[in-house]
């Protein structure tokens, strides 16, 4: 069970710009090691997860966390923890460490609060991280996950031999390009544009699972859902195989983007029109998603638990899904948006959503958060929810321009850089 009774939700992907010729693979989403900052958080830290050390319980503006004078390049939010990548390739982590997913050892009373490096083979460029599970994706194109995997009925392990404490490879064979976690569930993206997914399947976010095997891999087994498999997807209508060039996750969802169209397909839980086909079924295949393909063209996902933020290549930000508690972005309605609905922003670069909130990062370093207020996650110094935009202020953002903004489950992390005076 989640520790001191809170609830495990999901984390994210970052998606930042890249242009490194020391790297073996490339890929948009990859950090630039030229581009580094500080880490600042805010939210609930009741188990580490700010970084800030064993007495600080919460932080409701942005605070500055100190990692040994290292330079970072990103910061990816999981459940109740947090990963850091460095210029060097390094990965530090922090917060809860109940199920593995911080990678390393944490026996040493208060450890798990403070950043601390994870042991692996080779170089890091690019981190996932969800509930109870990490990811790093190494320059050559290999993939290391720890911690780990839950469904409806609690753990199932990493893989079939249980919860992983530290790094293994698990796609051995593949060059892996991208890598993103939803709640309980990996994808990664390979070079040749295919997608293999592993975890739980229990809302098809695997894409690749049919509903009748989806618990525990039925009479197939574990090994069926937590060994990483391809996802097959045919184009909606050449009906020729798909190659995907970038993917994205949300709690229970998954996301994809056709490399020659543009298309997006969507396929997991779909109670509140999250995925944007315009009815409430759940996916358990990749399906065409024309709002988000032809309506809106889209270049970038992310998800909470039951909604969805768009940006598209004029950098206009989109909302769909649920409408609860102000994290569409709408006003005070509660209604869901079964379409995406454009906000009222600036030109923006970068998305991210948490369980409950969204957050948009514009061109000129600024970033708007708004939806649930409840955990202090959208940095406003109040715990009250926030119905439409509004712009992250404190102390730690005065000088600084926010590179990159990660949700986690009752956390936000941003990347920072300073700004000359």
């Amino acid at each position: 069970m989640p520790a001191r009774g809170k609830k495990r939700v999901r984390g994210s992907e970052g998606d930042i710009k890249f242009s490194s010729k020391k790297h073996k693979i490339s890929h948009p989403s990859h950090p630039d090691v030229a581009v580094t900052g500080v880490v600042l958080a805010c939210g609930e830290g009741d188990v580490g997860q700010l970084g800030l050390g064993p007495d600080v319980m919460e932080k409701s503006r942005p605070a500055l966390v100190s990692i040994k004078n290292e330079k970072i390049v990103s910061v990816i939010a999981g459940g109740m923890h947090t990963a850091c990548l460095t210029n060097k390739g390094e990965v530090y982590t922090f917060g809860c460490n109940d199920e593995g997913a911080l990678g390393r050892n944490t026996s040493e009373e208060g450890s798990e609060t403070l950043p601390d490096k994870v042991e692996f083979p080779g170089r890091a460029i690019q981190l996932s991280a969800g509930d109870s599970h990490s990811a790093l994706l190494t320059e050559e194109g290999k993939v290391f996950a720890w911690g780990n995997f839950r469904d409806a009925s609690g753990k199932i392990g990493l893989t079939s031999e249980g919860i992983q404490e530290t790094p293994i490879e698990i796609l051995p064979g593949e060059t892996v390009v991208k890598i993103v976690s939803g709640g309980d569930h990996l994808l990664c993206l390979t070079e040749k544009g295919e997608i293999y997914s592993c975890g739980c399947a229990e809302q098809g976010q695997l894409g690749r699972v049919a509903e009748c095997f989806s618990v525990r891999g039925g009479r197939k087994g574990l090994d069926y859902i937590l060994k990483p498999g391809v996802i097959r997807c045919l184009q909606h209508k050449s009906r020729k195989r798909v190659v995907f060039d970038d993917i994205y996750a949300g709690q229970y969802m998954s996301y994809a983007r056709e490399k020659d169209t543009g298309s997006v397909y969507a396929w997991g839980l779909n109670n509140y029109y999250q995925l944007g086909t315009n009815d409430l079924d759940n996916r358990f295949v990749p399906a065409y998603v024309k709002a988000l393909s032809e309506d809106v063209k889209v270049t970038m996902v992310d998800a909470g638990q039951h909604h969805a933020i768009c940006l598209d290549t004029a950098g206009k930000v989109y909302t769909l899904g649920r409408g609860e508690y102000g994290r569409l972005g709408h006003g005070d309605s509660n209604e869901e948006k079964r379409a995406p609905s454009v906000l009222n922003l600036p030109s923006c670069k970068q998305v991210a959503a948490g369980q409950a909130v969204s957050y948009a990062l514009t061109q000129s370093g600024e970033i708007y958060a708004w939806g649930m207020g409840t955990s202090q996650q959208l940095g406003s110094g109040e715990d009250e929810d926030i119905t439409t935009p509004q712009l992250m202020t404190g102390k730690q953002l005065q000088s600084r321009k926010v590179i990159a903004v990660n949700g986690g489950g009752q956390h936000t992390v941003l990347l920072a850089s300073d700004t000359p005076s």
